[in-house]
């Protein structure tokens, strides 16, 4: 069994390796979004509070979030293991995703934080601003994502850092050469 945590700043490519270390380690990915989609398409009384903060473009409060992952990680694929991405985003969804895992009987084993600097960052966003026609993502608002990105998630990993859990993985290169790096740091670490 393998229960990881993904993290990484706007436009490391999170998704994409996320879809890529499950199949390889063959555990569910499990993100917020595709969590609050599928309660809103079953029509889930948490599903559809989380729609009315949705629809109005607020974020869902955490213990909607909260509620939403533990109906998730209580499913049957994700015994065997499971990628969080996109989840905890806070010191309260820190402990929160704790007591979800003692209910569980379960532990995290690894926290994954790609490290990718933010010039490089910056780049990747501008080129798929480009790339996608993306008006509204411009130089100053990507440099905001960032700072955002690093206050919100500095918390977070040095929490796990200090319960060792937390794995720093060069997220530069291609999209190949990230996965197998990702892959080979998380088999090394959880065979030490």
């Amino acid at each position: 069994m393998t229960n990881l945590v993904l993290v990484g700043p706007p436009g490391a490519g999170k998704g994409t390796q996320a879809a890529r270390i499950c199949e390889k380690l063959e555990i569910p990915q499990i993100s917020t979004g595709e969590i609050f989609r599928a309660a809103i398409s079953a029509g889930t009384e948490l599903g559809q509070t989380a729609q009315s903060y949705i629809s109005k473009g607020d974020l869902v409060p955490d213990e909607i979030t909260d509620a939403l992952v533990r109906e998730r990680l209580s499913e049957p694929d994700a015994k065997a293991g499971f990628l969080l991405d996109g989840y905890p985003r806070n010191l309260h969804q820190v402990s929160a995703l704790d007591k979800t895992l003692a209910g569980l009987d379960a532990k995290l084993d690894l926290v994954i934080e790609l490290d990718i600097p933010d010039a490089e960052i910056t780049e990747r966003l501008l080129k798929r601003a480009e790339i996608e026609n993306r008006a509204d993502d411009t130089a100053e608002i990507i440099r905001h994502r960032i700072l955002v990105y690093h206050c919100t998630t500095e918390p977070i990993t040095a929490a796990y850092a200090e319960r060792g859990l937390l794995l720093k993985v060069d997220g530069t290169g291609t999209i190949e050469e990230v996965t197998r790096r990702i892959v080979q740091n998380i088999r090394k670490t959880l065979a030490n």
